[in-house]
């Protein structure tokens, strides 16, 4: 088994929270006032849901990065996952900013849409180098789905 990279595992993780971050500074302002009074579908959970997952997901994000980093950046297949992963947060981080920053559900979810792709062109090429990396961005696909279909339905409902 091999030894962990704390400093790897560190910075792999804080990337992915780092990006979040970015994307709370548009989010946090916009839940109590223009999103309170946005109508949600019937499906719409509960905001304080939202911190608790979208971190654990960012975790999850950085363990995957993580274990495709310490498999070296030796060959272009890894460099294309690590673009390919900057990419997927670049988006993840901009649909905040669209959807909240900008109140703009159908800007964002246009975005939403684009980001779904990157995390499913990331899930397999980490799948490729190391399966339990692309494990571990599941989580994530699925929650941008759902995520996508609540951005939808808000837009269908308000606009």
């Amino acid at each position: 088994m091999p030894r962990i990279n704390k400093f790897k595992l560190g910075v792999s993780i804080v990337l992915p929270l780092f990006a979040g971050l970015i994307g709370s500074f548009f989010t946090a302002p916009a839940i109590d006032s223009w999103y309170q009074y946005l109508i949600k579908p019937s499906f719409s959970p509960p905001n304080w849901i939202f911190g608790p997952v979208w971190t654990l997901l960012y975790i999850l994000m950085g363990i995957a990065f993580y274990l495709v980093w310490q498999s070296g950046f030796e060959n272009k297949k890894k460099k294309i996952a690590i673009l390919v992963f900057a990419v997927q947060l670049v988006l993840n981080s901009l649909w905040s900013i669209l959807f909240f920053g900008l109140e703009n559900p159908f800007l964002a979810l246009n975005e939403i849409i684009c980001l779904w792709i990157f995390i499913l062109i990331t899930l397999v090429i980490f799948w490729k180098i190391k399966k339990s990396a692309g494990w571990l961005l599941l989580p994530y696909l699925v929650w941008v789905s759902f995520a996508a279909v609540l951005n939808f339905s808000i837009w269908q409902l308000n606009y």
